[in-house]
């Protein structure tokens, strides 16, 4: 089969890999249909992430996938099935022809997808962000967080994870939404969906949170980027006894730097989120997959450019660059 492979840091190629076997209890060989980049497998293949297996595993690191089940050895999900694939991100190899996965680690597409229809399958694939994004914001912003304080929820970064953000903040009664970003493509589908876009750095994020919250900050900031200086950031904008969500990578291994002062006298919560895909059941991936499928959220901005496997290199250099209009980018075996 053909399927990415990473040999270091920077480098990323298509080339022959051997087709997997299942050969386990539970194991299952899924042809892969769709695949999407992830903000995550930038920091992989090109920010220093790499991980000591990646070199030896195809199709990684991608890990947001749907696909056909063609060889079953679970009792659970049978040959034939349409299923998202959800591997743990650092064994992900959806960047390929075939994937083998187990059976606790896929989700069952709803009934009547149609196989043939690449923008219905598109469109369900998208449950792979926006359930890590549910399950991230159950961390940040539990039910039972009293609803006075939903006041004002920050969003930094627009890419597709921080707009899915920007509409379960709407979703949870925040009065305001605030979404930050570069691109202002991304900022007018984040308007779109009910947000107030800032365009950084030509405008001050600090300045306009401040304006909404009436000088308080923000009850909810959610750095959805991965960059360092964007985390000290969301900590300053932050009200007293406020969230911060850490939703984007680190950028390295090892120690980070945090403004721990700040947060300790403003009596903050940091919280990361990390593992949805080891939620029990599934949880937030099938939520995503129905909310999807009864039209209760907007994917459509996600379904940008498509381009074959062969091409991946290019379209992982395109969101690198985050090229204007390239919200998500699809590769397709």
């Amino acid at each position: 089969m053909r399927g990415s492979h990473v040999p270091a840091t920077g480098t990323i190629t298509v080339t022959d890999w051997p087709d997997p076997q299942a050969t386990e209890p539970g194991q299952l060989v899924v042809q892969m249909l769709h695949a999407s980049i992830c903000g995550s497998d930038l920091h992989v293949v090109f920010h220093g992430l790499l991980h000591a297996e990646g070199p030896r595993r195809p199709g990684y690191p991608g890990h947001e996938g749907v696909g056909m089940v063609v060889l079953s050895r679970s009792k659970h999900v049978p040959e034939g099935a349409l299923v998202l694939t959800v591997p743990q991100g650092e064994m992900g190899g959806c960047f390929a022809e075939l994937q083998l996965l187990d059976d606790r680690h896929v989700v069952e597409l709803p009934a009547g997808t149609d196989p043939t229809d690449s923008r219905q399958l598109r469109r369900l694939m998208m449950a792979q962000q926006y359930g890590t994004c549910l399950y991230a914001m159950r961390q940040f912003w539990p039910v039972e967080t009293p609803a006075r304080r939903a006041h004002t929820c920050v969003v930094m970064g627009a890419g597709s994870a921080g707009l899915f953000f920007v509409e379960e903040a709407r979703r949870l009664g925040f009065e305001h939404v605030v979404a930050s970003d570069l691109d202002p493509g991304r900022l007018e589908v984040a308007r779109r969906l009910g947000a107030t876009p800032v365009h950084v750095p030509e405008q001050d994020l600090g300045e306009v949170v401040a304006e909404v919250s009436g000088g308080r900050g923000a009850d909810l900031v959610i750095e959805a980027v991965g960059h360092d200086v964007l985390r000290d950031q969301a900590v300053d904008l932050a009200a007293e006894r406020g969230v911060v969500g850490f939703f984007g990578l680190p950028e390295r291994h090892g120690p980070t730097d945090i403004p721990l002062w700040t947060a300790f006298r403003k009596n903050l919560r940091l919280q990361c989120s990390v593992a949805a895909q080891a939620e029990p059941g599934l949880t937030s991936f099938r939520e995503a997959l129905r909310r999807i499928s009864e039209g209760e959220i907007d994917v459509e901005h996600c379904l940008g450019r498509e381009l074959p496997l062969e091409r991946l290199p290019e379209a992982m250099q395109r969101a690198e660059e985050h090229r204007p209009g390239d919200i998500k980018l699809t590769v397709t075996p």
